[in-house]
């Protein structure tokens, strides 16, 4: 039987971790993030999300940082949470341990650093699949940072095999594939989220039930009204709507990854501090590319 579906769509940011300067997560100034991202409009929150740096984050940090999460979305919206280790095992650990604090779903990236055949991939995410109780399980497609892609026909197999494997982010930022992968699986009710922040309106445009963006960290307002506008029939507005955001996240692309989150949120007073170490937050002189986007955007005012 499978899973209710019906809360996978709409805006979803993977949730940046507040710091301290000790590199603890800082619990007030998280809560306070949490309650700007829903009393802006997003649908859910996204734990454990390539912005969210999770592979900086030890386990005994993700119990404490998921379950603050949780407490405070206070079921105004559901939590998903995100998986990246490499380990089969350790996925299957992270997953049970997420739903039995209250995620409603888990989301797993392809492991990183190995190069694994089409089997060894479908086995990986099968075998995970087959051991969280039943509970939905996303597939997180990111290329650009494990070098290396799933593939349509591992998808399709998945999707029709495994009634809780419901459903995708596509990060490759290629729009044939994206639409190929609710083309080929839309008749098991498989969703798939664009990952691009760029993309969310073409996304939306060949069947994405929504999209996951890092920029609805701090312009959320901005990254749903794209949404919003389309699922309310305003094609043409959902699409200005995307061209405005567009140059402000193609900006980030000339910092490292991911320390533009961070660093667009402070521009903005959202007091999300620096990344973990070896990250830095942006230069001086990108940090004056990415104040003067959100100037054009009129989202803040010249000095």
């Amino acid at each position: 039987m499978r899973p209710d579906t019906s809360f996978i769509k709409g805006i979803v940011p993977p949730i940046a971790i507040p710091l301290d300067e000790n590199e603890n997560f800082d619990e007030k100034r998280l809560r306070k993030h949490v309650d700007f991202v829903i009393d802006n409009g997003v649908s859910a929150i996204l734990a454990f999300g390539s912005n969210g740096e999770f592979y900086m984050q030890e386990e005994s940090e993700m119990k404490e940082i998921l379950d603050v999460m949780i407490d405070q979305a206070a079921d105004r919206v559901p939590v998903f949470m995100g998986i990246g280790a490499i380990r089969t095992s350790k996925c299957i650990r992270l997953a049970q341990m997420g739903l039995e604090h209250g995620a409603k779903a888990v989301s797993v990236l392809q492991p990183m650093f190995l190069k694994p055949s089409e089997d060894e991939l479908y086995t990986h995410f099968a075998t995970i699949a087959d051991n969280i109780g039943g509970a939905p399980m996303l597939l997180y497609n990111n290329p650009g940072r494990v070098s290396y892609g799933i593939s349509q026909a591992v998808v399709e197999k998945l999707a029709h095999e495994h009634e809780n494997l419901v459903g995708m982010k596509d990060s490759s930022g290629d729009i044939t594939q994206t639409e190929e992968f609710i083309r080929r699986n839309r008749d098991v009710g498989f969703k798939v989220m664009c990952g691009k922040d760029t993309l969310i309106y073409a996304g939306l445009c060949v069947g994405a039930v929504g999209a996951v963006c890092c920029m609805a960290n701090f312009v959320p307002k901005m990254v749903c009204s794209i949404y919003d506008s389309f699922v309310a029939g305003d094609l043409k507005q959902a699409l200005e709507n995307q061209f405005r955001l567009n140059p402000i996240r193609l900006q980030m692309d000339k910092s490292s990854f991911p320390v533009a989150t961070k660093d667009y949120a402070n521009l903005l007073g959202l007091d999300l501090g620096a990344p973990y170490l070896p990250s830095k937050n942006s230069t001086k002189a990108q940090l004056e590319g990415l104040k003067a986007q959100l100037v054009d955007a009129g989202l803040i005012k010249v000095d």
